[in-house]
């Protein structure tokens, strides 16, 4: 039975170890950094800090031991915060099988250096004595808690290395777990980083009291801002049609389970942005740091973003939300076809 390593005990890579371990093919080893998270899983086979209600296979061994986790894994599956991403990985390049296949499950951008995490992996992992590692990203409209309880999902891994695309669509797949192939990387994981920030915005619609009408318009114009930068970045328009584009917007931006969509509606509703994320007890809503490695992507390709530039300002310029609003529908007239 060959090992798939799991790095991060967060409700995604919690999720993704259910789905892993009940096919019971393979070993699934979760590494998770809370000892208690490991202690939970051991003995009541439940991760209840993060996804409580949801058994966890008997094929699924938590560990805060990395190397024993990474220990001959055929395929590593990093879900760890995008800010953890790069001092992880430092931690991890000398414990990596040389032959493992490497599958980034983290939706969010660096900031400082504004990379994608299949990038910062990659640089991180770039030796000169061996061949680069194949690197993937997953991504696509999935909830860890509808995901773990068996709803049926589609997904995307996206990878230039056929092999990985080949064996993550072969041993993800199950009759509730429907895993699609893309070439499209760029594409991939901006869509999955940038509709956390458009889900902000999202809730922030809501929690000033508008209704339906503001979050289509929200939606529509932010998938279209989100396709700019991803073709100016060099992905394909049409992956934003699909899974990892307007299928995970719809999703962060419309669900109740949404961390990013949460995050906005209470600051619609005037609270302020420390006391929500004291609130989340540990969970990260990846749009609040994602928004500024976004904005800084943005100007660097000179692709006009307003949405996200309005959430960069509430959230790290302290403006009213009420404002940044105002200001987005009173932006001059545009041709849909054209600027936001």
């Amino acid at each position: 039975m060959s090992e798939i390593a799991v790095i991060g005990g967060g409700a995604w890579g919690t999720g993704i170890s259910i789905v892993l371990g009940r096919k019971g093919t393979h070993g699934i080893r979760l590494w998770a950094h809370e000892a208690d998270v490991c202690e939970s899983i051991a003995q009541k086979r439940i991760n209840e800090k993060f996804l409580p209600g949801r058994r966890i296979p008997d094929t699924v061994t938590a560990s805060n031991d990395l190397a024993a986790t990474l220990d001959d894994a055929k395929i590593v599956v990093s879900v760890m915060p995008s800010q953890h991403c790069r001092a992880l990985f430092e931690r991890m390049r000398p414990l990596l099988p040389p032959d493992a296949m490497i599958v980034s499950a983290t939706k969010g951008l660096e900031e400082g250096s504004l990379l994608r995490m299949t990038e910062v992996i990659a640089q991180v992992l770039e030796r000169s004595d061996r061949s680069s590692p194949a690197v993937g990203a997953l991504s696509g409209p999935t909830f860890a808690q509808e995901v773990a309880r068996g709803d049926p999902t589609a997904i995307t891994i996206a990878s230039k290395n056929p092999e990985l695309l080949r064996m993550v669509q072969q041993e993800f797949s199950d009759p509730s777990f429907r895993v699609y192939t893309n070439s499209d990387v760029i594409g991939a994981e901006l869509g999955g980083a940038l509709k956390n920030i458009v889900a902000i915005a999202a809730g922030i619609c809501d929690g000033l009291g508008f209704g339906h009408n503001s979050a289509a318009a929200l939606i529509t114009r932010g998938l279209a801002e989100m396709t700019r930068l991803v073709v100016a970045c060099g992905g394909r328009a049409e992956t934003m049609a699909g899974l990892a584009g307007l299928g995970d917007l719809v999703l962060t931006c419309t669900g109740g389970l949404s961390r990013n969509r949460s995050v906005g509606v209470e600051l619609g509703r005037g609270q302020r942005l420390p006391e929500i994320i004291a609130a989340m007890h540990g969970m990260v809503a990846e749009g609040v740091f994602t928004t500024s490695a976004a904005v800084g992507l943005a100007r660097a390709r000179m692709v006009e973003m307003p949405i996200t530039e309005q959430m960069h300002a509430i959230l790290h310029q302290g403006k009213s939300p009420r404002e940044a609003i105002h200001e987005l529908m009173s932006r001059s007239g545009k041709s849909e076809g054209g600027g936001s």
